[in-house]
Order: structure tokens, then C-alpha cells, then sequence
């Protein structure tokens, strides 16, 4: 999307389906003479360097994704929120946007500053970003807000590592001015932002409700795909934003997450009614609160419903796997202003033969394929596609190409134990010897699986998965079809070929039974009248067991009210 200058007509928005939050959307970029004023402004300020994820947060703050706040908080709005999820005026705000700049050159620029000064913030280059419009400093505990927003003060939580690894010891609040937007790079001819979003819905595209998704790490998955099908039966469009940037290292590189998404939504979405677009934030890692956070980023961009998958944004194991779900009790729907549709944990049954969730599907893991994102990962970097059933390969094959690492190290290994991928993907492989099969004699224990156990289970769902499904509707088919010319003719040959040798079985046995002595005169060579008559009971119950041949003369009692068609129609004509 160009930037070219585009202000969203304030009459005109206020009779849109949907408002931003707050009330208002906040446009903190300048243009023109104003920019050229403040740049030059701006070179004589005192300067603070900023980091990328700091740039990353000012541009969302100018250009409105983070509506109603203008800026950096100050202390009573940082404490409001970190406590009670709320700005100090009662608006719904789920995490602290606060500004601590660590660096000794930059301590020594706060050292300096005072309330009501102006500060240029500047790259790596020291060209200027912002202009920050001082109106607070205040000092904070880090105990106190790993605490609030995350829950743990364990440094192995990303965001409280974050906290001391990149925050400084005074946080500095104020109204920002943009004053230079950073390229996106290979996303720039794509991105777009609030003002673009609110224009297109419902200016150029005329919609009355648009469903929003933000997803992170991994690429597009059919688990994704049925929220997404969902959303488009109920809505007039979706607008799926992919995470950029500030990711893991291990996670697939944004550039294939980004062209991966895009396959599958050329071969199999509406065009014209789904919107793709990257979504630039810094990672917060804070569990429900973050999902809070992307329900009313969604918003901000126009969004009349947020769609939020189990444990988005989830960390490990320090969250339960649906607080991102029940955090949304907490707030009433005028508060938030968005509809919030919640889904269950999406797996692929094929029993069902279908995508769907413990909500929808009574079947045990013995029929399923989990659907991890994780493990998914994982098996990217083995190598190896993932079964169609969770990822299509449209999605897989760019994914791969951008996985890091790449491969396995020298012994076969991955970033994850192999043992816990195959548990992530295939619930059944441990306790079953195959996909829909009788359980082991003997569990295998996650620890102890190989890749050979891998390329086992991958080549069983590559050969089983359709097969349940199909051999089941097969089995109906064969008894329901009144056509037999729809069914092949070698399963009734088969069948009646069976029936056949039983019967000359059972003949045999029959007059075997007849010749018996009551008694034999060896047990081990000849066999008494009991024994003999034993042995036809069992013949007898197999013939009684072989299933119809069913050609269409056996059939013809099905049809027992052949009145010719039009009497159906009310004709009292023959």
C-alpha cells in the first residue's frame, strides 16, 4: 500500500459498522512541511537511540493500530493498566506501553531531561524516528510488572527476560510524532494500515462485518483454515495478519510464512472478500493479556470480530491452554467493542473426515491427527511434508524452504526431541500399532522413539488416513445401492465364491458327523461323533457369517411402492 497521504474522513467513520478504540483513530505520522519542520527540529534535540522493536512500536502508536494511546504511557496510565487491564479513564488496555531505554549513552541523555522537554529518537544511524513530547519520568519495579503482566517473574518467560535484558531503569512518557515510517521490505508493496483497512472494507469493498486473525509463528494450517471457513460463513470479509518481524529464531522466516499464506489463499479462499496483510509488532509473550491485546489491534483496523484460537499467544506451559479465552470474561462486549469468537483446539479426525474440535467430534485420539504448530516445526525441519489432513502442501512446501534451522544434527535430531513430535501429531502412535488400530501389547515411551518411529508414523497416515473414511462409506455403499451397476461385480463373485466353498465345507463336515464312531478307537488319529460335530458348529456359524453377494435380483424387495413417478406429483393419470 502506498503512503501516500490518505486521512480518514472523521464524519464518514462515524457511520461505519465499526469504531476504533476509544473512540478515535489516532494519526501520529506527520507529512509535509510539518515533517520537514519537525525534522529539522529534531536534529538539535537531545537524542535517545532506539532499538528495532521500539521503531516497530512507535509506527504502530502513529498510525493508530494502538488506538486510543498517542504515545508512551505515563506513570498513572502504567499502573492502571499493569493492575486492573484498564486505562485510568475505565477504556479496556491489557499491557503497558512503556518506554525505558537502556545504553549508558542514553542514561546519560536522561540524567538530563526534565518534564516538558522534547527528545529525537533516533536509529542506529541517528537519524531521527520520533519526537517524544516529555510530560512524565518515573522509575519502576521490574519484579512488579513481570508480576502484573505476566504472571511469573521466572527470567525463562521470554517477556520477563525481555523486561531486564532490554529495558533501562527509568521509563520516560509522552504524546510521540512520527516523522520517517521504516520500510517493510519484501512486505511493503502489502502493507497496510489502519486508515487503508477502515477504507477498504467500507468505502471500496461496502462490507457490513469483517473477521479479523492474527497468527504468529507458524504457516498457514488447515486448523487456521477452519476458523477462517467459519468466519467467512457468518461475515462479508476476513483479514488475516501474519506476524512479522520479531520472531524466534527456530519459527519459519516471516518472507515463507507470508508466501506460504498466500498460496493457499489464491488456490482456495474468495478472493475478493479475504484481505492478506502483514501485521508489524513486537512480541510481548504475554499469554491472555496479548490475546486481549490482538483482539483490539483487529479492532483498530476495522474489524468487527476477532476469531482467537486455544492458548493464542500462549507461552510453554505457563499459561493454561484457554486463559486466553476466559481472560475475556472479564470484560463486558460494549467495553471491548468487538465480537470475540473463541475456537476449541482444532484436530483432523478421519472418522469425521474433517477438521474439527473436541466440541464437534466424539472420537477418541485413535482416529486423530493432531494439528501443533510446533510439531508441525518440527517436521519441517526433519524434512519431511506434513500430512495433507493438517497442512496443505501448497502452505508446507514454501514453509520448508523457510524453516531455521534447516535439517537434523548428526544424530537425527531436531530442536525437538523426535519422540515429542510424533506425540504432538500422531496421539495414537503410542498406545496404537497403527492409525485406527488395536492398541499395543506394550506402550511405547515418548523418549524412546527414533526417527525410524517418525518416517513409521508418517508413511501409516500417508496410507491410512483416507482409507477410514472411505472404506467405511464403501461398506455402506455396497449394502445401500439399489444400482448394483455401481458396484463392482468381482466383490459379489468373491462373495458368492466364498459362500460356495463353505458350503462344500459344511457338506463335507456334515457327512463326516453321519460316519463317526460315538467313540474313536484312537484319540490322536480319528475323531469321535462329539468332536466331529463340534467342528461342523463352527463351519456352520462361518457360513452363517459370510455377507450377501447382493446382486440387484436380491434386491428387488426394496422397491415395494412402484407407483409410476407423476402420481407422486399429485397426477391421478397412469
Amino acid at each position: 500500500m502506498s503512503q501516500e497521504t490518505y486521512v480518514l474522513d472523521e464524519e464518514k467513520l462515524a457511520s461505519y459498522p465499526q469504531q476504533p478504540h476509544g473512540g478515535k483513530l489516532v494519526n501520529r505520522v506527520l507529512t509535509g512541511k510539518e515533517r520537514e519542520n519537525a525534522m529539522e527540529k529534531a536534529k538539535k534535540l537531545p537524542m535517545i537511540m532506539v532499538d528495532l522493536e521500539a521503531v516497530i512500536t512507535l509506527e504502530m502508536i502513529a498510525t493508530g493500530v494502538l488506538s486510543p494511546n498517542e504515545g508512551f504511557m505515563n506513570e498513572e496510565e502504567y499502573k492502571s493498566v499493569l493492575t486492573k487491564g484498564r486505562l485510568k479513564n475505565g477504556v479496556v488496555w491489557p499491557v503497558p506501553l512503556s518506554f525505558a531505554p537502556v545504553g549508558d549513552r542514553n542514561e546519560q541523555i536522561i540524567e538530563t531531561l526534565s518534564v516538558g522537554d522534547d527528545v529525537a529518537l533516533v536509529d542506529e544511524t541517528y537519524d531521527p524516528v520520533a519526537i517524544l513530547a516529555l510530560d512524565d519520568l518515573f522509575e519502576y519495579d521490574k519484579e512488579f510488572r513481570a508480576w502484573h503482566l505476566f504472571g511469573t517473574t521466572d527470567r525463562n518467560h521470554p517477556g520477563v527476560d525481555s523486561i531486564y535484558r532490554r529495558m533501562g531503569e527509568t521509563a520516560l512518557g509522552g504524546p510521540i510524532q512520527l516523522l520517517r515510517r521504516v520500510h517493510w521490505g519484501p512486505f511493503e508493496s502489502i502493507r497496510l494500515e489502519p486508515k487503508d483497512t477502515w477504507k477498504l472494507f467500507y468505502e471500496e469493498k461496502k462490507f457490513n462485518s469483517v473477521g479479523g486473525f492474527i497468527t504468529g509463528a507458524n504457516p498457514l494450517h488447515r486448523g487456521h483454515e477452519y476458523i477462517h471457513r467459519n468466519a467467512l460463513e457468518e461475515l462479508d470479509g476476513l483479514l488475516v495478519q501474519p506476524l512479522v518481524e520479531m520472531a524466534k529464531r527456530e519459527y519459519t522466516r516471516h518472507e515463507y510464512r507470508m508466501l506460504s499464506y498466500r498460496g493457499v489463499l489464491n488456490a482456495y479462499y474468495p478472493k475478493e472478500r479475504t484481505i492478506l496483510a502483514p501485521l508489524r509488532v513486537t512480541y510481548i509473550f504475554a499469554g491472555p493479556r496479548e490475546a486481549v491485546l490482538h483482539a483490539l489491534i483487529m479492532k483498530n483496523y476495522g474489524c468487527t470480530h476477532a476469531f482467537i484460537g486455544r492458548d493464542h499467544a500462549g507461552i510453554g506451559d505457563y499459561y493454561d491452554k484457554y486463559a486466553s479465552h476466559t481472560i475475556f470474561d472479564e470484560f463486558t462486549a460494549d467495553e471491548l467493542g468487538i465480537g470475540i469468537r473463541l475456537f476449541h483446539e482444532v484436530f483432523y479426525c478421519t472418522r469425521c473426515d474433517s477438521p474439527a474440535s473436541d466440541q464437534t467430534c466424539p472420537h477418541d485420539d485413535r482416529y486423530r491427527i493432531n494439528i501443533s504448530g510446533t510439531g508441525i516445526r518440527e517436521l519441517l525441519r526433519y524434512g519431511v511434508l506434513p500430512p495433507k489432513e493438517i497442512v496443505r502442501p501448497e502452505s508446507a512446501q514454501i514453509a520448508m524452504q523457510g524453516i531455521q534451522p534447516k535439517g537434523v544434527d548428526e544424530n537425527n535430531l531436531a530442536v525437538s526431541p523426535v519422540g515429542k513430535t510424533i506425540k504432538s501429531i500422531f496421539p495414537y502412535y503410542l498406545n496404537r500399532s497403527r492409525l485406527g488400530g488395536p492398541e499395543r501389547s506394550h506402550p511405547l515411551e515418548a523418549g524412546k522413539l527414533t526417527i525410524d518411529d517418525l518416517e513409521a508414523a508418517i508413511l501409516d497416515v500417508r496410507s491410512n488416513a483416507d482409507r477410514i473414511y472411505k472404506e467405511i462409506f464403501d461398506e455402506f455403499s455396497y449394502v445401500t445401492d439399489t444400482l448394483r451397476s455401481t458396484q463392482a461385480d468381482w466383490i459379489a463373485d468373491a462373495r458368492e465364491s466364498i459362500y460356495q466353498q463353505q458350503e462344500m465345507v459344511v457338506e463335507s463336515l456334515e457327512e463326516k458327523v453321519n460316519k463317526a464312531a460315538d467313540k474313536a478307537s484312537d484319540e490322536f488319529m480319528y475323531q469321535d461323533k462329539g468332536e466331529a460335530e463340534r467342528e461342523l458348529s463352527v463351519a456352520r456359524k462361518i457360513f452363517n457369517d459370510i455377507p450377501g453377494a447382493l446382486r440387484s435380483e436380491e434386491l428387488e424387495y426394496r422397491v415395494w411402492n412402484p407407483l409410476p413417478y407423476q402420481r407422486y406429483r399429485g397426477s391421478d393419470e397412469e
